[in-house]
């Protein structure tokens, strides 16, 4: 197979695919002209790395038990030894290590506001553990094996495993300090909404010492006294419609919506522009009346939001999902390599041209990839846009192109978009930009469209294996896979990936009328 740039006929696509570029760029704004002053010099800053919290108060967990589990085991291969019952002293170290870390959590010390304050968290750590040592000696008492347990190691796992205690604290309050001056811990949010409830919101939250919200500025869609040019020393970006395009420029984390919950309909049709995007969207509680329950509220920078939308597929899930997809695209491209080289070859000699075909399409969070597929269409036919989408006997597909769209082993090179980080193996399928349903652009014919561009594109999907891939030819199709897509994110999970995975082979063999 020929490079893409050796290869003439790769280079006119190459050419086509550039001009489509342009459009594609308008199409992911909406159509937009663009973002204000201000939010280009916003959006323009270094986009830094950031750690999430979720993961590192995981890690410090498991780190925390497999060092007491050390020491416990250690200090009974080095004293103990063969005077005790090894299995006695294993489930003994084993169930004490996960009582510790229930009772560690239950006194809140495993948090990053915890570990930024060392004396707090270390009396409470050490409260918990000598807890969890009553609690082992009292078992011990009660099964009458006080006498099988030597007192040299009870007292040697306390002392020892107090002190590790302590100086896992002592490290953990350096890295986190050293990673929010970093800037590593920090969440990029912005604010809907201006005038002086914003002002008490954005002073709330930098008053906050635990602070690590960073806020780039605010949106609002009144230009009056209301609401002016600058609140608290935070710029006006624009207006909330310009905010989609902002967030995927500059990476969001967060949404913080100021207005009191009497504003129901504005709040409501801001909610509805806001939910497509993947970020965090928090509603601010600090102007209203209502009272509720501790456990109604979460805290961001130590004010009081109720949670309206949280990101997909974030912190561990993010890893497991990743670990899923490499995982899985190593396994299936080693097993599949000949069934691949065999249709390389088959397509090379039905017809001139090249083998991939690349095509742009939107990714994770509307930004544009190039996805590969093995070329099924004649190069003179082929339709980098997917203006008009292949159907039944359509002259522009080849012999090859109809079996391998059919039985979508047409699909198979974008296993490499999966380990270059483009594709996940499970997730909506990426469409092509100016695909239409019943002669309508997908954005244009459902509602919400783009919030399935909340995670990233996958190979298959829940949509597919239910029976909705192929022809879009009327609305309710594509609206049919939107809905599927939406249903995937918001219930996802590692065992809906292996299920969607199974089922694929079986819906190629039992779903595919629509595919041509």
């Amino acid at each position: 197979m020929k490079g893409p740039v050796s290869d003439p006929e790769m280079f006119e696509l190459d050419t086509k695919q550039t001009i489509l570029d342009h459009a594609a760029g308008k199409f992911a704004r909406g159509g937009k002209s663009g973002l204000s002053k201000a939010a280009e010099k916003a959006a323009k800053r270094p986009l830094e790395q950031t750690l999430s919290p979720a993961v590192i108060i995981g890690l410090a967990q498991l780190v925390e038990a497999v060092i007491l589990a050390l020491l416990g085991l250690g200090i009974y291969w080095l004293y103990v030894g063969e005077a005790g019952s090894g299995q006695f002293f294993f489930a003994a170290i084993s169930g004490s290590v996960v009582l510790a870390n229930m009772l560690l959590n239950t006194a809140q010390t495993h948090s990053i506001a915890a570990y930024r304050s060392l004396t707090r968290s270390m009396w409470r750590t050490l409260a918990a553990w000598s807890v969890m040592f009553l609690v082992l000696t009292a078992v011990l008492f009660l099964l009458k094996a006080q006498t099988d347990v030597s007192r040299v190691w009870l007292v040697s796992w306390y002392s020892l495993g107090g002190a590790a205690l302590a100086s896992i604290r002592v490290a953990l309050r350096s890295m986190v300090r050293h990673w929010t001056e970093t800037g590593l811990l920090k969440r990029r949010a912005v604010i809907v909404g201006g005038g002086s409830d914003a002002e008490r919101l954005i002073n709330s939250i930098r008053s906050n010492p635990d602070n690590d919200i960073e806020i780039f500025g605010l949106f609002d869609d009144r230009f009056d006294e209301r609401s002016p040019d600058d609140v608290a020393g935070c710029p006006k970006l624009g207006k909330v419609a310009d905010l989609a395009e902002f967030a995927r420029r500059v990476g969001l984390d967060m949404v913080i919506v100021s207005m009191p919950l009497s504003a129901e309909k504005r709040v409501l049709e801001m909610l509805k522009q806001l939910w497509v995007l993947p970020v965090d969207i928090r509603l601010s509680a600090h102007m209203s009346k209502l009272k509720f329950t501790a456990k109604s509220y979460s805290y961001v920078g130590g004010v009081a939001v109720f949670d309206v939308a949280d990101r997909p597929i974030s912190d561990w899930n993010l890893i497991f999902k990743w670990l899923f997809d490499k995982s899985v695209a190593i396994v299936a491209l080693v097993l599949l390599s000949p069934l691949m080289l065999a249709t390389a070859i088959a397509i090379k000699l039905d017809s001139k041209g090249p083998v991939l075909f690349r095509q742009r399409r939107h990714g994770f969070n509307n930004e544009l990839i190039d996805i590969y597929k093995f070329r099924s269409m004649y190069v003179d036919m082929a339709d980098l846009s997917a203006e008009k989408l292949a159907t039944k006997n359509d002259p522009r597909v080849t012999r090859v192109g109809r079996f391998i769209r059919r039985t979508s082993i047409d699909e198979l090179p974008q296993l490499f978009n999966v380990l270059l980080g483009q594709l996940s193996i499970v997730g909506p399928r990426p469409h092509a930009l100016q695909a239409k349903a019943d002669n309508k652009l997908y954005y244009e014919a459902v509602e919400g469209y783009f919030a399935r561009h909340r995670v990233k594109p996958g190979i298959t999907g829940w949509a597919q294996i239910n029976g909705w891939r192929g022809e879009t030819d009327t609305i309710e199709k594509i609206e049919q896979r939107v809905h599927h897509d939406l249903y995937y994110i918001e219930n996802w999970s590692v065992f809906l990936d292996l299920y969607i995975l199974f089922m694929t082979p079986i819906s190629l063999l039992t779903k595919n009328e629509n595919a041509y």
